[in-house]
């Protein structure tokens, strides 16, 4: 597997800024996600092994939740489909999932800073974020 060189320093720093110390799972983490957005955790365990060779399925799961904790991944349960990750964090986007595959896209807030849309009652709430799934078919499964 060709694997798309990251600035490791910046990433070793990103995990100092967030309070992590710096292991060669969570580096792998952070690889595997900015290689591969919304990966489910079966998905970047092999990644991880692939790259680093023999690695506990609970490291990569404690690593998925430290580096989330830390806001440097988010995490999303799309209903009927496996949590995924990805390291696009703090802009408020939203998802559209397939129904028949489950493929995930991005789609960007579309009005407004975030977040982009306010409930007609927020019950007494401070609104920071919004979360909305899209569902449809993807060309793929349509065609």
């Amino acid at each position: 597997m060709t694997r798309t060189p990251i600035d490791e320093p910046a990433e070793r720093q990103l995990l100092r800024d967030a309070g992590l110390r710096v292991t060669g799972v969570r580096l792998a983490v952070l690889r595997a996600l900015g290689e591969h957005q919304h990966s489910t955790a079966d998905t970047v365990v092999r990644a991880v092994r692939d790259e680093l060779g023999t690695v506990s399925v609970q490291a990569v799961y404690d690593s998925l939740h430290a580096l989330t904790d830390a806001d440097l991944l988010r995490r999303m349960e799309p209903a009927g489909h496996p949590a995924r990750y990805e390291r696009r964090v703090g802009d408020n986007h939203h998802h559209i999932v397939c129904r028949a595959c489950g493929a995930v896209a991005d789609v960007d807030c579309t009005v407004g800073h975030a977040p982009c849309l306010l409930p007609s009652d927020d019950h007494g709430f401070t609104v920071d974020l919004a979360e909305v799934t899209f569902w449809g078919l993807c060309p793929r499964c349509r065609g």
